[in-house]
């Protein structure tokens, strides 16, 4: 009998350890996949900024949009190619009706905008992982983006854009967000 109560005793204790781990686990996973979509979204901000400022140094703002029309969706392509992810841009005022938010997105970008944050991460009960982080608008995005735009770049962006809705923004303004989900099979490893 005192064998079979420090047996179970035994167990109980390796039951106990091994619940615990379980969700050490499970966070785990998740910081990890939040560190690679930081990591990710630095590295597509990295690339297209300088893909912008080479545009604007060798041709001006109106070069510059079309390295947001052309260069932004294939370094997104290639990230996402590389990662497993699904990485892309969205906004409340796209430019592009391609980029328009789903409605998780939305809801993310509505809390942006109130300030409260500035990077979403979550996981979804079907298993996906998601991630957002704001886009501020700088000094310079202001060219293109501004209340206030020369009558070159508003031609460009008519031409480039029929449907833009990402006009007349202020500095420091959320003016979209980088995006990456994370399918369930990138989520179970």
């Amino acid at each position: 009998m005192r064998i079979m109560y420090i047996m179970l005793n035994k167990l109980c204790i390796f039951l106990a350890g091994f619940v615990l781990i379980l969700p050490l686990t499970a966070a785990s996973d998740e910081s990890a996949l939040l560190l690679k979509s930081r990591e990710l979204t630095a590295e597509y901000a990295s690339l297209l900024q300088a893909e912008l400022k080479a545009a604007m140094s060798t041709g001006g703002p109106v070069a510059a949009i079309s390295v947001c029309q052309d260069r932004a969706p294939a370094i997104a392509s290639e990230l996402s190619r590389r990662s497993g992810a699904k990485i892309g841009r969205t906004s409340l005022r796209f430019r592009n009706p391609g980029n328009a938010p789903e409605p998780w997105q939305r809801d993310v970008l509505v809390e942006f905008d109130t300030g409260s944050s500035q990077e979403f991460f979550a996981k979804t009960d079907a298993g996906e992982t998601r991630f957002m982080k704001a886009i501020p608008t700088g000094g310079v995005c202001l060219a293109c983006h501004g209340q206030t735009l020369s009558a070159e770049i508003q031609d460009a962006l008519d031409a480039g854009y029929p449907h833009d809705r990402a006009r007349g923004y202020e500095p420091g303004q959320i003016r979209g967000a980088f995006s990456i989900v994370w399918p369930v099979a990138e989520t179970q490893q």
